[in-house]
């Protein structure tokens, strides 16, 4: 997951269309597709640059660790959302094989990714979200991610 205010010219915060993001990967357990539904959501309004739609998603208050290059890089979730702004360059972030474990009202989702910048591989890593469940919907208080380059296929 990027930000355009750390890599402008990649930005995005890469993100997805939501059926294609999560195809290769079914929810092995009830409820799992509730707590993927946010992460699907706030990835494809990413893709869209969609601002509102990402907020959606999120607890503003909560926070995104980019590591990079072996050093975090912190920002405020809602300051992520309002650096997301409309590029030259088409985003995606895939995640496949996502791990979802909850307990009660609080999950996380561990899931690989690859971004996408104009169609093609820019960079993979893993990311990690927590999420909350707040008045029956759950939502995104904090993402973890690292970046690499995508090995050759």
């Amino acid at each position: 997951m990027h930000c355009a205010r750390f890599r402008p010219a990649v930005l995005p915060l890469a993100l997805l269309a939501a059926a294609p993001m999560l195809a290769a990967a079914s929810p092995s357990a009830p409820g799992d597709a509730a707590v993927l539904a946010p992460v699907q959501a706030f990835f494809a309004a990413m893709s869209r640059y969609d601002q509102a739609g990402m907020r959606a998603q999120v607890l503003s208050a909560g926070m995104a660790t980019l590591m990079r290059h072996g050093k975090p890089e912190q920002i405020a979730l809602g300051d992520f959302v309002d650096h997301v702004k409309p590029g030259k360059a088409s985003i995606e972030e895939r995640i496949r094989d996502p791990q979802v474990r909850v307990d009660d009202n609080i999950a996380v989702v561990w899931a690989p990714y690859v971004f996408l910048l104009d169609g093609k591989p820019h960079h993979c890593g893993t990311d990690v979200l927590n999420l909350a469940q707040v008045d029956g919907r759950w939502l995104i208080t904090g993402i973890a991610d690292n970046s690499r380059d995508c090995p050759a296929r």
